[in-house]
C-alpha cells in the first residue's frame, strides 16, 4: 500500500473535525503528564490530535510533503514505522517537560530526521531560502534548543526527541535505503585500428 502518509494527513483532518464538533475528545485523549501511567494509549492518540487550524495547517502540510518523500523510498510499512516509533518517543520526552500537550509534530520531525540521513542532500526551502537536507535539520535543532531555553508555547523538547529517533533509525538503515551517487565512467579510449575503421566507414 503506498502513501500511507496521505492517509494519515486526513485521518488528523477527521479527527480535528471531532474536536471542533465534541470539544470533550481533546481533553480525553491529548498528553496529559498526570495520566500516562494510567492511561500510556494517549502517548498514541495525542498524536493525532491539534490544538489550532494553524497548528493542523503546519503538521498536515509537513506531514503529506515529507511523509510522500520517505514513504517512497523506504515502502510505506517502514513508512508507518518511523512515524509511530519517532511520535511516541517524542511524547514520552515531551511527558517528562510538559503538563500537557498534542499535535504530530514530534513524529513528523521524526520523518524530517530519518530523512535528513538518507537523503542529505536534497534541497529543500526553510524560512524562504533553498538548503540541503541535513542543513535544514540542523537549522531546525537549533531553533528547537533555543526555544528550550525561550519557551514560545511550543513542545520543543518534543521535536528534539523526535528528530535524534529518526536520525537513529536512518543511520540503521543507511546501507538499505542511501542513495549512493553514480560511479563516475573512466573515459574510453579509442584505439587506432577503431579510428581507422570509422574513417574508412564514414568518410569513403
Amino acid at each position: 500500500m503506498r502513501y500511507l502518509s496521505i492517509i494519515l494527513t486526513l485521518l488528523c483532518i477527521v479527527i480535528f473535525t471531532v474536536q471542533i464538533a465534541v470539544p470533550a475528545v481533546t481533553g480525553s485523549f491529548d498528553l496529559e503528564k498526570a495520566d500516562v501511567l494510567a492511561r500510556p494509549w494517549i502517548l498514541v492518540t495525542s498524536i493525532f490530535l491539534h490544538g489550532s487550524v494553524e497548528h493542523l495547517l503546519y503538521n498536515m502540510f509537513a506531514l503529506a510533503l515529507f511523509g510522500i518523500l520517505l514513504e517512497k523510498i523506504i515502502g510505506s510499512k517502514k513508512f508507518l514505522f518511523v512515524f509511530f516509533f519517532t511520535g511516541i518517543v517524542a511524547s514520552i520526552g515531551s511527558a517528562f517537560f510538559y503538563n500537557a500537550s498534542l499535535g504530530a509534530s514530534g513524529a513528523i520531525f521524526g520523518l524530517l530526521g530519518c530523512l535528513a540521513v538518507l537523503r542529505p542532500r536534497m534541497t529543500i526551502w526553510v524560512m524562504g531560502a533553498p538548503m540541503p537536507m541535513f542543513v535544514a535539520v540542523i537549522v531546525w535543532l537549533l531553533i528547537d534548543l533555543a526555544g528550550i531555553f525561550y519557551p514560545t508555547n511550543v513542545a520543543n523538547v518534543a521535536h528534539i526527541a523526535g528528530l535524534l529517533s529518526g536520525i537513529v533509525i536512518g543511520i540503521l538503515w543507511r546501507k538499505t535505503f542511501w542513495e549512493y551517487p553514480e560511479k563516475r565512467q573512466k573515459p574510453k579510449v579509442v584505439s587506432e585500428e577503431e579510428i581507422d575503421h570509422w574513417e574508412n566507414e564514414w568518410m569513403h
